[in-house]
């Protein structure tokens, strides 16, 4: 379980617009990154809308935002045009970023189990270091909480 203070797991990722993304492009600068299951759901638009919408106060904080989710790339593409988010959505399809983040887990709805990304988020200091760490938080007291770490 990563705590704070620890390293960011590093990793390179796909955007929706098909361009590599490396945690380490954002060295020297603080990044809110966030995970969430399937983008166009509720919960997930409510947290990427909640980081979209106090977008100008993260970045007058000196940060940006990433989101992670298993989505291929075309769907992500489809889903910050429809909600014009101004950050870049990362495809992890595969899991493994959620891994090692230990936001890939065991979930369950209306009585089955399934594995999944875990709703979280991490803030992530200027040296790459974690400065805070949410796992299992509401869409809402993501934005909340990632405000208030900064």
């Amino acid at each position: 379980m990563l705590t704070i203070g620890d390293q960011a797991p590093s990793f390179s990722l796909i955007a929706a617009d098909n361009t590599p993304v490396a945690l380490s492009d954002f060295i020297g600068q603080k990044v809110v990154l966030f995970f969430y299951p399937k983008a166009a759901t509720p919960g997930c638009t409510t947290q990427a809308c909640g980081f979209r919408d106090n977008y100008a106060t993260i970045q007058t904080a000196g940060a940006t935002v990433l989101g992670i989710s298993p989505d291929q790339p075309a769907a992500l593409a489809k889903w910050q045009a429809e909600q014009a988010f101004p950050y870049p959505l990362l495809s992890d399809p595969d899991h493994a970023v959620a891994e090692a983040y230990g936001v890939w887990g065991e979930k369950k709805m209306y009585g089955n189990s399934y594995m999944g990304i875990i709703r979280s988020h991490f803030l992530i200091d200027e040296t790459g270091k974690l400065a805070d760490v949410q796992i299992k938080i509401s869409p809402k007291k993501s934005i909340e909480r990632a405000l208030k770490s900064l």
